[in-house]
């Protein structure tokens, strides 16, 4: 059972994060592709009917954290806590933008609400990284499985380490690319020219940056992501975009799929003691509440599958971002 519930927390985050991912890369690149404000509307209405629903999977991966590894959850929650806060707080700002965009009158608001987006989206994905770099770090765990330290120095020294920047980093940058495959994926137009381009020139990019980090760092990870991305820029550069998103798509699923298990079956690493980390049998809940929610997720999981799988095949259309004579 542990292993189960493990595994679909993982799913539920690797859902999160490429959903998401994208909702966020187009964020981040609607200033960039739209040159004025028809364009910029036509690209917030590629995420307009997702992005809500994509957003339920955060609840869904923090939920079934919750329930399934209680420990874990209070160990990342109390150890990044302001990190977290700030992501609710983005999070808020990145809704009211997409909201709000289409309510106001006039171009200067609508830009006031894309810029929001833009700077928000950046924020949400940078501190995203930033958090899956520590859980690949640890955090500094005492005996009973808490956060040492005192003040904010407690929540924040972590993301100034080397991992939790360089997470921030690869996860703008994957943004970006998910958005730009995603965004040529969905639009006709001047629109579609501009993504693709991009997506070609993010991949050509990741692929020189990740294989010089990679043969650096001796490591075939980052080399099979540098391959990946040299993949997506060759399959963008002709065309194919369901083949170029879904390849940005898996490499974001399998860079948070290995976050998770890098360390085998320790789910938090001590960076005080290692005896002190927090594995997967001691911070699972007991094998009743398991059962129980093992219940409730055959009930649920798959109807939020199809519901959101449905959703996608009745907005499957691109949107169109030249200007229709009339």
């Amino acid at each position: 059972m542990v292993t189960v519930w493990f595994s679909l927390v993982v799913l539920c985050w690797v859902l999160f994060f490429v959903l998401e991912g994208f909702d966020f890369g187009v964020g981040l690149l609607s200033p960039v592709l739209g040159r004025d404000d028809h364009e910029r509307g036509a690209i917030v209405r590629t995420v307009g009917p997702f992005w809500d629903g994509n957003e339920v999977w955060l609840v869904a991966a923090i939920g079934v954290t919750f329930a399934a590894f209680p420990d874990w959850y209070a160990a990342l929650l109390s150890g990044l806590y302001l990190p977290m806060a700030a992501l609710l707080l983005l999070l808020a700002v990145r809704g009211v933008a997409l909201e709000f965009r289409g309510k106001g009158d006039g171009e200067r608001w609508r830009r006031r609400c894309d810029a929001a987006l833009a700077a928000s989206s950046a924020g949400i994905v940078a501190l995203w990284g930033a958090v899956l770099g520590v859980l690949t770090h640890g955090l500094a765990l005492g005996a009973g499985g808490e956060v040492t330290g005192t003040g904010p120095a407690r929540s924040l020294g972590p993301l100034a380490t080397g991992p939790a920047l360089a997470g921030a980093a690869l996860a703008l940058f994957a943004a970006l690319l998910l958005g730009a495959t995603f965004l040529a994926l969905r639009t006709t137009g001047p629109v579609h020219a501009r993504a693709r381009r991009w997506s070609v020139r993010l991949a050509a990019a990741g692929t020189v940056l990740l294989g010089a980090a990679g043969f650096l760092a001796g490591s075939r990870v980052i080399l099979a992501a540098a391959v990946l991305c040299m993949g997506i820029g060759l399959i963008a550069r002709h065309g194919h975009e369901p083949v170029a998103f879904g390849g940005a798509a898996l490499g974001v699923a399998g860079a948070v799929a290995a976050v998770f298990t890098v360390h085998g079956d320790v789910l938090l690493r001590s960076t005080l003691d290692p005896a002190w980390s927090l594995t997967r049998t001691g911070a699972a809940a007991t094998d009743s509440a398991l059962r129980l929610l093992s219940v409730v997720g055959v009930v649920v999981l798959p109807g939020v599958l199809v519901y959101q799988a449905y959703s996608y095949w009745v907005f499957r259309r691109r949107v169109a971002s030249e200007r229709v004579p009339s």
